[in-house]
Parts: C-alpha cells; sequence; structure tokens
C-alpha cells in the first residue's frame, strides 16, 4: 500500500503541481517582503542603494523593485511565471556573484536559495494552480 502511494505516476504528476504552487508562494512572498521595502525607499526618493554592475544607483534600485515587487506578484499568481523567473534570476545571481561573492557562505546564503528555488521553479513552470494554466484553457 504504501510503496504504491510513493510509486503511483499520478501522484507524481499532481506533487509536481502542488511543489510549482508551494514555491511560488513561498518564495515570491518572501521575497516580496525584501522588495516592498525597497519601493517605498524609491518612491520616497532615497536612492541609497548599490550599484553592483555599474549602471547607476536609480537603475540598479529600479531594476530591483521592478523584480522584487512586480515579478514577485506575478510569481505568486502564477502569471507569466517563466518570463518573471528571469528578472528574479538575474537580480538574485548578481546578488551571488556580485555583491555577496566574497562573503562567508552564512551571508550568501539567502540569495542562493532564492536563486537555485528561482532555477528550479523556471524548470518545473507554474503548474495547474496557476493563472497560466487557466489562461491555457
Amino acid at each position: 500500500m504504501i510503496r504504491k502511494l510513493f510509486s503511483s505516476s499520478s501522484w507524481s504528476a499532481n506533487a509536481t503541481d502542488w511543489a510549482s504552487l508551494i514555491l511560488r508562494l513561498t518564495f515570491g512572498l518572501l521575497m516580496l517582503s525584501h522588495g516592498i521595502p525597497k519601493l517605498m525607499k524609491f518612491m520616497d526618493g532615497n536612492m541609497e542603494f548599490g550599484d553592483p554592475i555599474g549602471i547607476g544607483v536609480p537603475a540598479s534600485l529600479a531594476l530591483t523593485v521592478f523584480a522584487e515587487v512586480l515579478c514577485s506578484a506575478l510569481l505568486v499568481l502564477g502569471l507569466w511565471t517563466r518570463m518573471a523567473l528571469i528578472p528574479l534570476i538575474i537580480t538574485m545571481a548578481v546578488a551571488v556573484f556580485i555583491v555577496h561573492i566574497s562573503d562567508d557562505l552564512g551571508t550568501m546564503e539567502p540569495a542562493l536559495l532564492y536563486l537555485l528555488s528561482y532555477c528550479a521553479l523556471f524548470l518545473l513552470g507554474s503548474g495547474k494552480y496557476s493563472i497560466d494554466a487557466i489562461l491555457k484553457k
């Protein structure tokens, strides 16, 4: 009985959709908690932010806000999921490989977890519990 439960291909397909939903909600909502304070900072005109790739502080902050707020919201909804993940992956890759590259693993770890989770979601897709799935019908 237990063996059948864990080897069932229909259970595995359904589990993939649930896993995608859980990952989308978890990493989308958690990233919003990082992005909303940056959005407030941006709207107040406070441009204290890094410029890790040399495009200027306002542009770096604007692109980060775009990824962490708008793209995270799209991820939570499961709308244009793979397109929304691209800016999130780029933002976290910059955080890992440029901003935190010389930091210890403990400091780099959150950005690395986001990056790898976003890459996994990109491969998984939004799943059937998403607006993307509704629009495909």
